[in-house]
């Protein structure tokens, strides 16, 4: 039966190569910890972004019409879509309280 040693090139060999694995998991982490910051970022901007309030983004892009029908109707939507905004605001704002 032959005694097993472990040579000095295999001993550095396993040191470099430990040294190689933790300065990996090391990189991992500090980058997954770097893009959980982000997003908490990005989420406290989105609710202290600036609300609209009077629709005009929304008049920007349509067609202008003369109808008052028309106008009536994208009226409404304007309205419902900021009611939906401000309830979605609402509810990133109390997940926010939570966390």
């Amino acid at each position: 039966m032959n005694n097993y040693r472990d040579s000095p090139s295999s001993t550095l060999g396993s040191l470099i190569s430990g040294a190689i694995l933790g300065a990996a998991g090391l990189a991992f982490w500090l980058f997954s910890e770097a893009d959980r910051r982000q997003q908490t970022r990005k989420q406290k901007a989105m609710l202290y972004a600036p609300r609209i309030q009077d629709g005009s983004e929304a008049f920007e892009n349509s067609p202008i019409n003369d109808t008052e029908q028309k106008s009536e109707r994208l009226e409404d939507r304007v309205e419902k879509l900021n009611a939906a905004i401000a309830d979605v605001r609402k509810q990133l704002e109390d997940l926010g309280e939570k966390n």
